[in-house]
């Protein structure tokens, strides 16, 4: 029997004073659910795991139940609660880039710092323990909880990944995309090193046929989705 896949976003706040937008630091992973195989799709920043585990409760779904993690990129707002999940249920399989996998486990610094108003958060953060299962490569198969398309989309950083089901037309971002005030927007410029690289990233994903897009910062996005793209991705090609 063919099981249905779910994607369910997870909304994780903190309060960030001096954070735009009223203080509140608004993140999404995404479970990914068919039957028992759950998968994660990123894990928040450090000091978001009890509200990581309540939204995964509230979606039916413990830590002992995940299969595996899946990480976009190497960022620390993506991998921060990794090591305590890790912990709680060593048996998952935690998927990456090879580019960003060196600095995902801790064989080389993270490539970039936290903003002045998130270095708190970051302070006791360790990726001791932090382990790569499986390398993807751009164009592969995951049959993990449904059949998704790995996606390379640097230029945010140099293994950034993301995620297509074709079942359902979604495309899961990472921070690829963002979504502010309603609209769908590049990646963020301050903190994506190589910007050209990133656009270049856009151009790659008009190939897909896209109805809603995850976004890790700003959510949902399923307004003219594939025509947005191609705006961004055009845009990128004039600057």
């Amino acid at each position: 029997m063919t099981m249905n896949t779910k994607l369910t976003t997870l909304d994780l706040s903190l309060n960030v004073p001096g954070m735009p937008g009223g203080g509140v630091w608004t993140i999404t992973p995404t479970l990914i659910s068919s039957g028992d195989a759950h998968y994660l799709v990123d894990t928040g920043m450090p000091g978001m795991m009890e509200a990581l585990t309540a939204q995964l409760s509230s979606a039916g779904v413990s830590l002992e139940m995940l299969s595996g993690v899946i990480i976009t990129h190497q960022d620390i707002d993506h991998i921060g609660n990794l090591p305590q999940i890790l912990e709680i249920n060593p048996g998952i399989e935690v998927f990456a880039h090879p580019d960003d996998a060196p600095y995902i486990v801790g064989e080389l610094p993270l490539l970039k710092s936290l903003p002045k108003m998130l270095e708190a958060f970051g302070a006791s953060f360790s990726r001791n323990g932090i382990r790569i299962d499986h390398p993807v490569a751009d164009g592969e198969t995951l049959h993990t909880a449904g059949t998704f398309l790995v996606i390379h989309t640097p230029g945010h950083t140099p293994g950034h990944i993301s995620l297509y089901h074709p079942d359902s037309k979604t495309l899961i971002a990472g921070d690829a995309l963002v979504v502010r005030g309603g609209q769908l927007q590049g990646p963020n410029e301050a903190q994506t090193p190589d910007l050209p690289e990133a656009y270049r990233s856009l151009k790659k994903l008009t190939g897909f046929d896209i109805r809603k897009i995850i976004c890790y910062h700003g959510g949902i996005f399923e307004t003219d989705a594939n025509p947005c793209i191609s705006t961004l991705a055009s845009r990128g090609e004039k600057d």
